[in-house]
């Protein structure tokens, strides 16, 4: 963290002196370039990160300094505030949908990706952003109305983390990679059966503040997707059942109480009820299993969300794309940044699988060459759920404000203060807003 304190006031100073000569053409990348990129991410990718920046500053003389956000709502929210004041960083991350932006990216809107987003079209023609080597899905998730905007580092899929030490220590039964809701029920009780009191059996995962991918996991799974690019497919009944589900596991002891529960933003291994040995399981993406594992000492595995193998309703998504802001001050140094991190194997040799598994045969190649365990339990995790797979449904309209809302209204329902009935009235609600 000291060394981005250390760019960010090279950037003042770099700042001061462009702006005291009077400025420099748009789109000209020097040694003298500082590119602002904002981002988030966990201890352990942070070092990753400047580690890549370094080298390329190495090649290059272009100063990127980096602005990390303590987590995705507030990543967003200063993006979004400073590009209205004509402030914004050079380079964003993207998360994995533009919709993160609080856009609606299947239509044109007022405000719609092309007012926000730099097209890199021209510089692909150009040869500065070279994506001769991207896999095509990558390009396809980047691209809108066909027009290149973003792309995305790597990719990965919804899983489940456990704590496989944990079951062990306790006599509690190792789960199959697949399982149905039923049988996964069955193991949850079991699990619940073995350990000391105070430790439940699986993380509360129905809404988190920052996410709603089991949410949107189960709808799939149900026959009835959130959001499928021009319309839901629930209604209050529905979302009653999702909610009755939680109640369930909350009433049978497997997962914490709300109070409890509330202690955990589960945003990454540092707010982790697993990692504070609280729980045995726990959703999240497969990449985050290496940023998980180096915080214990227990040996943790991957297996797939239930009923996956029956119904294929994970998918594959495409990790932190990576955007030029449209009012960029150094547009084509931002680009040549943005080639770099993409398709230099040596970025790889730092970040490892953090973001997922890269985009480009050379990224793949060169976390193979050195994988550990974790990097094995990912690639083995992908070739299985790889198979129980389907096309990626977009995510709801204005995403920030629908995972924040989602929140809410559930732990209002967890809590008790209104009745699971009421809550899916209230998610219905939200969504006719967000999507109107």
């Amino acid at each position: 963290m000291k060394k981005i304190i250390l760019l960010l006031a090279a950037l003042v100073v770099a700042s001061s002196l462009v702006f005291a000569a009077g400025g420099q053409p748009s789109g000209a990348a020097s040694g003298t370039s500082v590119v602002r990129w904002s981002y988030w991410g966990a201890e352990s990718r942070l070092r990753a990160v400047q580690q890549a920046i370094d080298v390329f500053t190495e090649k290059t003389g272009i100063i990127v300094a980096g602005e990390p956000a303590p987590g995705t709502n507030e990543h967003f929210d200063k993006f979004r505030t400073q590009f209205a004041g004509g402030m914004a960083v050079d380079i964003v991350q993207a998360g994995g949908d533009f919709s993160n932006f609080g856009l609606n990216d299947q239509i044109k809107t007022a405000a719609g990706i092309e007012d926000l987003l730099l097209p890199l079209d021209s510089y692909v023609r150009s040869g500065v952003l070279d994506i001769s080597k991207v896999d095509a899905a990558a390009v396809q998730a980047g691209t809108r109305r066909g027009v290149l905007y973003a792309l995305p580092v790597a990719t990965n899929m919804p899983a489940l983390i456990y704590n496989k030490s944990l079951l062990e220590r306790v006599g509690a039964p190792i789960p199959k990679v697949s399982m149905t809701w039923a049988e996964f029920e069955t193991w949850l009780g079991q699990v619940q059966a073995r350990l000391p009191q105070g430790v439940y059996a699986m993380t509360d995962n129905g809404a988190t503040v920052s996410g709603s991918v089991f949410f949107g996991y189960w709808c799939g799974d149900n026959g009835t997707p959130m959001w499928d690019g021009t319309r839901t497919h629930l209604t209050a009944a529905i979302v009653q059942r999702y909610f009755d589900m939680w109640g369930a596991l909350r009433a049978a002891g497997f997962i914490p109480p709300a109070a409890i529960s509330a202690d955990y933003a589960e945003t990454n291994e540092a707010t982790s009820s697993l990692i504070a040995g609280k729980t045995a399981v726990m959703q999240t993406w497969s990449n985050q299993i290496t940023g998980y594992q180096n915080a214990t000492n227990d040996t943790l595995e991957l297996i797939e969300l239930p009923n996956a193998a029956v119904s294929n309703g994970l998918w594959g998504q495409m990790s932190q794309m990576m955007a030029i802001n449209k009012n960029s001050k150094n547009p084509q140094a931002a680009v040549q940044f943005l080639s770099y991190y993409i398709n230099d194997p040596v970025v790889w040799g730092f970040l490892g699988t953090s973001y997922g598994i890269p985009v480009t045969p050379a990224g793949r190649a060169a976390i193979l060459a050195n994988a550990d365990a974790q990097v094995r339990k990912q690639v083995d995790y992908l070739d299985i759920a790889g198979k129980h797979a389907s096309p990626r449904n977009p995510n709801m309209p204005s995403d920030t404000e629908w995972n924040a809302g989602l929140h809410l209204i559930y732990q209002n329902v967890a809590y008790g203060r209104i009745s699971t009935a009421q809550g899916a009235q209230q998610v219905m609600d939200l969504i006719n807003r967000l999507t109107r």
